[in-house]
């Protein structure tokens, strides 16, 4: 059982991303009592998975370095991760609510000395790194992960290779009779801050995603470009570890589309013509063509349109893509289509295509819960005859880190004004 107590003063943050750690933040710095729960081994969220993000083209680091910081230096904030929300009961002032917390195997006593990851020898897909490489059972989560301590995958919990961990640790920091428990909470306010998933690119089965290992994601193009990712920082062909020559970036992969998100994520574009920097940074001779139906690229990152446009290497052509097949020897991928600006037929062959994916916002999915308003989308939406809880970053609307930052800092004032008024 956690050791945690609180009241209807408290406010509970659901998720550790970005939004969800700067809710925690701004509440607990304006006095209150905050936990914060994340379903993931580590704090960060989607965050920590990217190379660079907007506006600055930093590394993620930079900014959630200074947030963790804060977080260690605040007594009011107490966070739990491999945690899930369960149960939520009440209303405005009066929450009753169920945490899960499942069972990591490694105690607080970790020192991250990693000898429990060289003596296993069960591998299990990176999900981090989307999969496409493997780690070992026993692993730590990414090498900034907050907090930092390993993980043992709940496969070898009651194996062998379970046990030679056990016994390779100096510190007893391994607990092979963890179980998952549960806990209540009650608090005044909730801020669902729990983020957004990629969309499922296997369900655009005209772009051969799953089939043709050359497609790849726009998140999983993030990690390649990665130090941290599974080729070590270098952009490869996943099918032969080439270095590509000429990629494809299609957008609104599954987006703006009936059959699959019917809205426009914002942020796709920008994504694209962020990752087409990546490849003309790496590869100087690589030929880039993004594929779109509208660039959104609002405000200020407008110059970051313009200065993309720029590169003689980097055509952008105006097309809805119908379908992409696979050259089965080669790998190489044939994109079919039409320009909608000329009217003429898009045949054109690609080593690599990237899927501009969408954003899909983890609502809340339990059974008990109080009443709270969605878009026609899905995504939450304020009502202040529902006050209570309050979406925060992406779960209210597709958007970049520093919107996310904003929006978060407004969802910790609803909720503060939520006790206030109790």
């Amino acid at each position: 059982m956690a050791d945690v107590e609180t009241t209807n003063q408290s406010i509970l943050v659901v998720g550790g991303g970005m939004s969800g750690i700067t809710a925690a933040l701004e509440a607990a710095e304006a006095g209150h009592n905050v936990v914060l729960v994340e379903k993931n081994s580590y704090l960060g969220g989607r965050v920590t998975q990217l190379y660079q993000y907007f506006p600055k083209l930093c590394p993620p680091n930079c900014g959630l370095e200074i947030n963790f910081r804060r977080m260690k230096l605040n007594p009011k904030i107490r966070f739990f991760t491999m945690a899930e929300v369960t149960g939520i009961s009440g209303q405005e002032g009066d929450y009753d609510v169920t945490v899960k917390l499942a069972p990591r195997y490694v105690n607080e006593k970790c020192t991250c000395c990693g000898k429990c990851s060289e003596v296993c020898e069960t591998e299990i897909d990176n999900p981090f790194n989307f999969g496409m490489d493997k780690i070992k059972a026993a692993y730590l989560p990414h090498e900034f992960a907050f907090p930092m301590r390993y993980v043992l995958d709940p496969s070898i919990s009651g194996t062998e290779d379970g046990k030679k961990c056990k016994e390779a640790c100096e510190y007893d920091a391994i607990d092979l009779e963890m179980e998952e428990t549960t806990f209540d909470l009650k608090v005044g306010a909730i801020v669902w801050a729990a983020g957004w998933d990629p969309y499922d690119a296997s369900k655009v089965e005209y772009y051969g995603f799953g089939e043709y290992k050359n497609v790849i994601t726009n998140v999983m193009m993030e990690r390649l470009a990665s130090p941290s990712g599974p080729t070590g920082g270098k952009i490869l062909r996943p099918s032969d570890g080439k270095e590509p020559k000429n990629v494809a970036f299609i957008q609104c992969a599954g987006s703006r589309d009936e059959n699959h998100l019917p809205y426009c994520s914002g942020i796709c574009c920008l994504a694209s013509m962020k990752h087409s920097t990546y490849l003309r940074e790496m590869y100087p001779d690589c030929d880039v063509t993004i594929f779109f139906i509208d660039i959104r690229a609002l405000d200020r990152l407008e110059d970051f349109y313009i200065k993309v446009q720029e590169d003689e290497k980097l055509t952008f052509i105006k097309s809805k893509i119908a379908e992409v097949t696979e050259d089965e020897e080669t790998g190489d991928l044939l994109l079919e289509g039409e320009n909608t600006n000329t009217g003429e037929q898009v045949r054109m062959s690609f080593d690599l295509v990237v899927l501009a994916t969408g954003m899909v916002p983890n609502k809340i999915d339990i059974d008990t819960v109080p009443d709270v308003s969605y878009d026609e989308y899905g995504f939450l939406t304020y009502d202040p005859e529902k006050a209570g809880i309050y979406g925060a970053g992406c779960v209210r609307t597709p958007t970049d880190v520093a919107s996310c930052v904003q929006d978060a800092t407004g969802a910790a004032l609803k909720a503060i004004q939520s006790i206030a008024r109790r």
